[in-house]
This record gives C-alpha cells, structure tokens and sequence, in this order.
C-alpha cells in the first residue's frame, strides 16, 4: 500500500516474480470484467491523523454494474478475497478545501499522508474516481495534547479465531460467516473502560489480517461494542521482492511508525500469548520506553494455545510482571486485565 509520486526519479526495483505472475493476472482479469461492464467502486477504511494531517485508506476494486446496495444476509469470509483490484487509478483526497490526487497501487490501495484542515475528533475525507461514487473515508483525528492511547491486537485478543493453525484459520477467514465468530470476554468493556478513563484517547486496531477483511473486521467490532478506531491491515499478496509479507514486520513497522507520528502518545499495547505480540511489544518497548505506559496480555486457555500452535502457559490468577521497565499485565480475560489495571497510573 505504497503511493510513488508522478514524475519520481526513484531506481526502477525489479520485481519478485511472484508480483509479476499477480500483475499480469490482474490486468488479464480487469480487462475482462470491464468489457462485460463491471465499474470500480472505492472501499474506504477508517484512517487516521492529526491537526494539519491525515493518512487515507481505501482499496478500488471492479464489481458488478447492478452490485450497488446489494447486502447479503450470510456472509462467508471468501466472499471478501473474490474482488479485481484496479491498479493506476487516479483517486481524489479531498479534506475541507485541501484536494490531493494520488494513484493507486498494483492492488488496488491506497495509502497515503495529505494535508487538511483537521479539528481533534472525528473528520471525514472524501475519496473520489472517475466512473465511481464518491464515498466518505472516516478520520480519527488525535488530540495533540492526548498523551494516553490503545493499540490493539485483533485475532485472540479482541475476537476468538485461533490462529495460525492453517486449516482452522482457512475456516476462519474463508467458510466461516461473520456472524458465528466470538469476542473474547470482557474485552470490549475493558476497552470501553479505559477510553472513559482517558478521555479523547485513541484506539488502533493492528493485525496481520489482510485488507479484505476489514469490512468484516468493522462490522465485527461495532457488533460487539468495541470502540471505534483505525485497523491497520496488511496485505497478503506478493511484493515486488518476496513470495508474501511478513506480519511480524507490519506490527513492527507499524508500531515504529505510530510511535514517530505522535511522540507524545504513550500507548498501552494489547496482545495475547498465542503468537508473537509478547515478542514484538517487548523489542518496541525496550526501543521506544517514552512512547509505553504498558503492556497487557491476554492469556488464552490450553485449548485455545494449542489450536493457536503455541505452547500453553500456567493457568492462574491475573499477575502484573515488571519486564523492561515496564509493566506487563497478564490475565485470560478482560475482566481480569480491568483488575489489574483499574487501580494503576496506566488508567
């Protein structure tokens, strides 16, 4: 998801040939759908940013002529993946009067910073193509003088998918409905909690899941009563350098980056123990002391750390360990981790 601006002078990257393979497939798939009359619409994603700036999401897909407003009552997660990118287009940012044009890239995103008029809060930006409706992109704009925020796991931590065994997270992501997947208890209480704690604090939901899902991922979260607030999502295609992204470096780049946009947030990072989030939150917390008030992890039972291929942990009570200066909270459920942090300084 990566904007080059007309008329670089950037050195011409050969591609993997894996991207190659996509590219051509794509543009063979495009043209077929665009003669039988399918039109490109936009699916913007919740961005984020600050006074003077914000960074805009979205993805331009083909879809049917006669698709619009279509809404299907059971929906599987493989109907998120059966979409043609529209790659090269020409999208139109605008926020307030402040109008940018950007392309999209050879999947279809779009990524990138603009400038805008922008009061803390929530804003809008409008994203624009031609042969398309306009649509609105939702901004969380963060206070400059909020100092307190929460980034958030998604798979084990706020929503039950026990990953990465393969097979069960194929079902997951492409058989299961949205519908019949679970929140993990008290999770989304205790980030309701702490937001009214921490009043203006932001939310970020960070996960390794792919762009396609998001929708999904949105609509999962309103259900449950999450708060709202960006997902920042990869994507699981080829790069022009390597077979697939790696998750773990998304987190990690992602992390870095949030920490460098607002040096004045310090962010209470939500994980579970089923995957690498102990790994990663640890090496930015060492990194980046300034920008940790703490870490909390979600302890997943026995059953649910084997399925998620990890080795399972002491049953227990709640505990808070002093690692890396910092606190880390432990606890299987939210309610666990509110009785933890309830009488802290991180709250």
């Amino acid at each position: 998801m990566t904007q080059t601006p007309a008329g670089s002078n950037l050195p011409v990257v050969r591609m993997h040939r894996a991207a190659r393979v996509e590219d051509a497939l794509h543009e063979v798939v495009e043209r077929r759908l665009r003669n039988r009359g399918w039109q490109p619409v936009i699916t913007a994603y919740t961005g984020y940013g600050a006074p003077g700036w914000a960074r805009v999401m979205a993805r331009v897909v083909l879809t049917r002529g006669n698709g619009a407003g279509r809404r299907l009552e059971k929906v599987r997660g493989w109907r998120s993946f059966m979409s043609s990118p529209v790659s090269k287009a020409v999208v139109r940012i605008q926020i307030g009067d402040t109008v940018t044009e950007t392309r999209t890239d050879r999947s279809g995103y779009v990524d990138c910073r603009v400038k805008g008029d922008l009061e803390p809060g929530w804003a809008k930006a409008r994203l624009a193509i031609e042969g398309a409706a306009t649509v609105e992109a939702p901004i969380r704009v963060v206070d400059p003088a909020c100092k307190f925020g929460l980034i958030s796991d998604i798979d084990d931590t706020v929503m039950v998918t026990a990953l990465p065994r393969p097979l069960l997270a194929a079902w997951n992501t492409f058989v299961l409905d949205e519908h019949a997947r679970m929140a993990v208890p008290g999770m989304a209480v205790l980030y309701e909690r702490l937001i009214n704690a921490n009043a203006g604090a932001p939310v970020f939901y960070l996960s390794t899941g792919a762009w396609n899902v998001a929708p999904t991922l949105s609509r999962f979260l309103s259900r449950h009563l999450y708060p709202a607030g960006p997902l920042l999502l990869t994507d699981w295609g080829p790069t022009p350098d390597r077979w697939f992204r790696s998750g773990q470096e998304h987190k990690r780049n992602t992390l870095r980056r949030l920490a460098g946009e607002f040096p004045h947030v310090r962010w209470l990072l939500i994980g579970d123990d089923g995957q690498h989030d102990q790994e990663i939150y640890s090496e930015f917390a060492h990194a980046h002391p300034e920008n940790v008030a703490a870490v909390a992890i979600r302890r997943l039972s026995p059953t649910q750390a084997v399925l998620a291929g990890a080795i399972p942990g002491p049953a227990g009570t709640p505990e808070a360990v002093g690692s890396g200066g910092k606190t880390w909270f432990s606890a299987p459920d939210g309610a666990g981790l509110w009785s933890l942090l309830r009488d802290t300084d991180v709250v």
